[in-house]
């Protein structure tokens, strides 16, 4: 990007390739086009660059690399595990979620519950962590519970290992969306007790369309599209090397510098935040009380629109809330109502979300752009 192109805070929307990865990538999009399926060289060359990355994705969240599955994307990773266990069970009982989940998995759990699941619903708290209460409500007929691990819009981090101690009580099965976790905080299947996790690719500075999910040995799973024995028969359909490569090493990449990067985004967010503040009297951090992203800082600006700000803001690309929300962008967006916050205050909210690649400069010159824009519509 020139100096001349919009701040870009909209990092849990997308993020672009780091370097290292276009590297890793360009030989299996220039030179290396076999078919990791053929027995030849060319195929051999290609099944060892894909075996190499679930090494690398599985090294990162702590697992035997036998236990990452390739995938198309995070949402079909997430309907994989979702339906995928549902379908694997004799008989399934109540599927749980949380109020506030992706589309990937809300979609379909209530599909799921269109067909005669029994669908229970997590409430969260103003700071958008799930309530204690809920836990309580998983019981014995509890079969399956996707909880996201971190949500997208606010930033805030969910308490998984309190989830899988009360799943495993009730033996029921866990399923963690780390979409905006995974190259951001450390993730340990382990110490989070899943079963389950999803892992997407251009969240981390790899490839659109390429995810990846996390199956624990032992847990039941069936595969949702039908066709070839790819992916030890879980997911159908010639293997995507090019992007595997890359999420193999963008995954590899975040090993390296996780805490750099950590520490890197944490600044950045809160010197953002310091100097919007500083000049906007009654300006809100949503889920400050809780425990949040290092990058993500979700504020709701006083006493006008965020498509009106974000317009008049032409220094910034940010967004109003998740780029998968189903809406129009005129209404807060589902979580903000399942959190119980003033809808009215909340027509302000801005999703403003750092990267590795955000100077501390960019963010004097979006915080000016955005405390401009303010002054304009409310003067």
């Amino acid at each position: 990007m020139d100096d001349d192109s919009p701040v870009y805070l909209d990092y849990n929307a997308t993020t672009p390739l780091a370097p290292p990865v276009v590297e890793a990538m360009r030989p299996y999009l220039e030179t290396h086009f076999g078919n990791p399926s053929s027995q030849h060289a060319y195929g051999q060359q290609t099944a060892d660059a894909v075996d190499q990355a679930r090494r690398r994705v599985a090294s990162l969240v702590g697992c035997s690399p036998d236990c990452i599955y390739f995938t198309g994307s995070g949402t079909e990773a997430d309907n994989l595990a979702v339906r995928g266990v549902w379908e694997a069970l004799e008989s399934p009982g109540t599927l749980a979620i949380s109020a506030v989940e992706h589309p990937a998995v809300d979609a379909p759990a209530r599909w799921l519950a269109s067909h005669g699941a029994d669908l229970n619903v997590l409430p969260v708290d103003e700071n958008c962590r799930l309530r204690e209460e809920g836990l309580r409500t998983l019981d014995d007929e509890t079969s399956l519970v996707s909880v996201m691990h971190a949500n997208n819009e606010v930033g805030t981090i969910q308490p998984i290992e309190a989830v899988a101690d009360r799943a495993r009580e009730v033996e029921a099965y866990v399923h963690a969306d780390a979409a905006q976790t995974v190259g951001k905080i450390p993730v340990d299947v382990d110490e989070l007790g899943v079963d389950l996790m999803t892992i997407v690719g251009h969240k981390l500075y790899a490839p659109k369309g390429i995810g990846a999910l996390y199956v624990r040995e032992g847990t039941p799973i069936a595969p949702v599209l039908r066709g070839g024995g790819h992916e030890r028969g879980l997911r159908p359909g010639t293997e995507n090397v090019p992007s595997i490569v890359g999420l193999g090493r963008a995954c590899e990449y975040a090993e390296q510098r996780l805490n750099e990067r950590r520490e890197h985004m944490a600044a950045r967010r809160d010197e953002l935040w310091e100097r919007l503040s500083a000049e906007i009297d009654s300006i809100a951090w949503t889920g400050q009380g809780a425990p949040l992203l290092p990058n993500t800082l979700h504020v709701r600006f006083p006493d006008v629109s965020a498509d009106r700000l974000l317009d008049k803001a032409d220094a910034v690309a940010a967004s109003t809330g998740s780029a998968c929300h189903e809406g129009d962008g005129e209404e807060p967006s589902g979580v903000i109502a399942a959190m119980g916050l003033d809808l009215e205050a909340a027509r302000g909210a801005v999703r403003l979300s750092v990267g590795q690649p955000t100077t501390p400069d960019a963010i004097e010159r979006a915080a000016t752009s955005l405390v401009r824009a303010h002054r304009r519509l409310t003067e």
